[in-house]
């Protein structure tokens, strides 16, 4: 009989499994589909020579979070890219600006603004670490560097209002893109602290590109995982916690809703009603395309960034967020978009190249997001389509299809609101423990949050290693040979 189960192999169910194999305990994963991985699946779609990012592209949280730093990718092989320009923002009738690695090279473009971006973000760069275990945290503990806590505060506050610091349309509009990752209402406390989080780490550890593809991620986290007993069952759908036996550790990669599906009747009628009020955001609508050569970007300077936003100035982006939060379609929708081969050469084959692209729309909107999004990059990059070989989308509403935990298509898990953000899925001293003795919740709707950090899962196991196993020094992570299995 194993010692743990994890259920989806998702960034966080990966990290819980290293947490708890690495404390020595015997775990078993078990995976919907027949490839593990969740948002890090990287697969051929329309050429066998060329790879595409199904969920994420770029990993800015897989250089910066504390699970990675001590998991260390690049000591296992994993390569992460930099791309020359971190991110860029085109603006129609006026100069693109971009984020550079360098920090002053970033503020140099701003003009007035200039200083202010200089002074908004060196503080949280020479302090990054510090910066970043305090957002991707449980919000429960003391933070681990104080002087990062009260150098956040005050900024996240600063850029949370409707009025923003800035005066430049360049530098208002490169702080909003990055604030749109928070997926909804534009300004609130929780898209400050976003863009605080992001896009101070273009200017540290920076927003790469796993070479070869996100999966490389999971695959070196499966190996570890291997190497230290861990067992993966494929294409091994779980519906009912019943049919894991009385494994007496269970950590679940689902949300509230999978949750609900899977324990009935088990839970507390009060705890089932908490989860059942649980708020999921506005969906994303997902493009794939394999391109002839790179995208025609208007202005070059773009085609030189591993990350572009496409939504416009800072108050176009914010009335478009705004009205997606609460259901409004719209017909010029913020795009992420990733070209990989810009940053990978690798990705990039025999003239093809894949190009990746996320549209944020309503809560289960069920448009066409190629149509979508391929008419939003045409207006930056005219010729667009004639590159365009193949193309596949996935509607918001398809989303929730391929990974349940996405409901109606939100990659986040849940909305990024102030009180989700604190009491995520239910207020509860420990969110990761539910009414069920051993059983845990280590999906994204878990604090921190969405994005590939493993600290939801990494988080949660630690939780578990000290009810069940007395164990309160976290495992170590980096490449070192497997632990003793603890009494």
């Amino acid at each position: 009989m194993s010692d743990a189960a994890v259920v989806g192999t998702g960034p966080n169910g990966l990290a819980a499994a290293v947490t708890l194999a690495r404390a020595g305990l015997k775990v078993d994963l078990y995976e919907k589909a027949d490839t593990i991985g969740g948002g890090l699946r990287t697969t051929s779609l329309f050429d066998s020579e060329v790879v595409h990012d199904i969920c994420s592209a770029v990993h800015p949280m897989a250089a910066a979070s504390l699970f990675f730093r001590a998991f260390d990718l690049p000591a296992r092989g994993v390569a992460l890219l930099q791309p020359e320009i971190q991110y860029a923002h085109p603006l129609l009738g006026r100069r693109t600006v971009a984020a550079w690695r360098d920090l002053a090279r970033t503020s140099e473009q701003l003009g007035a603004d200039g200083p202010r971006w200089e002074r908004l973000m060196r503080p949280l760069a020479d302090r990054s670490s510090g910066v970043v275990d305090l957002i991707l945290s449980s919000q429960r503990a003391l933070p681990r560097d104080p002087l990062a806590a009260l150098l956040l505060g005050p900024r996240v506050l600063a850029h949370a209002g409707r009025r923003s610091p800035f005066v430049t349309p360049q530098a208002r509009a490169l702080l909003t893109g990055v604030a749109a990752h928070a997926v909804g209402k534009l300004p609130t406390l929780a898209s400050a602290a976003v863009a605080m989080l992001l896009a101070h780490t273009a200017h540290s550890t920076g927003w790469p590109l796993p070479e070869g593809g996100s999966a490389r991620i999971a695959d070196v986290m499966a190996e570890d995982i291997t190497a230290h007993g861990g067992v993966f069952h494929t294409g091994q759908h779980v519906r009912d916690l019943s049919e894991l036996g009385n494994v007496p550790i269970v950590l679940l990669d689902v949300g509230p809703k999978g949750f609900l599906g899977m324990a009935g009747d088990r839970l507390p009628t009060g705890y089932r009603r908490a989860l059942g009020r649980y708020r999921y955001g506005p969906g994303a609508a997902k493009a794939d395309f394999l391109l002839s050569g790179p995208i025609p970007w208007a202005d070059p300077l773009v085609g030189r960034a591993g990350t572009v936003h496409v939504g416009g100035t800072h108050e176009e982006i914010t009335r478009q967020e705004s009205a997606v939060a609460v259901g409004k379609r719209g017909a010029a929708p913020f795009l992420l978009v990733v070209d990989p081969a810009v940053t990978d050469p690798s990705r990039a084959v025999a003239g093809k190249r894949p190009v990746w692209a996320y549209a944020h729309v309503p809560h289960g909107d069920t448009r066409d997001a190629v149509e979508l999004v391929r008419k939003r990059i045409e207006e930056y990059a005219p010729g667009f389509t004639d590159t365009v070989l193949a193309s596949r989308g996935r509607s918001a509403a398809a989303f929730e299809e391929y990974n349940p935990n996405y409901v109606g298509g939100d990659i986040g898990a849940g909305a990024l609101t102030l009180r989700q953000s604190l009491a995520r899925p239910t207020p509860r001293w420990n969110p990761y423990t539910t009414p069920l003795p051993g059983v845990y919740l280590c999906s994204a709707a878990t604090p921190p949050g969405p994005s590939v950090h493993g600290m939801c899962g990494h988080l949660a196991a630690l939780s578990a290693l000290r009810r069940h196993h007395g164990i309160r020094t976290a495992p170590a992570l980096s490449p070192v040979p497997r632990h003793r299995r603890p009494s």
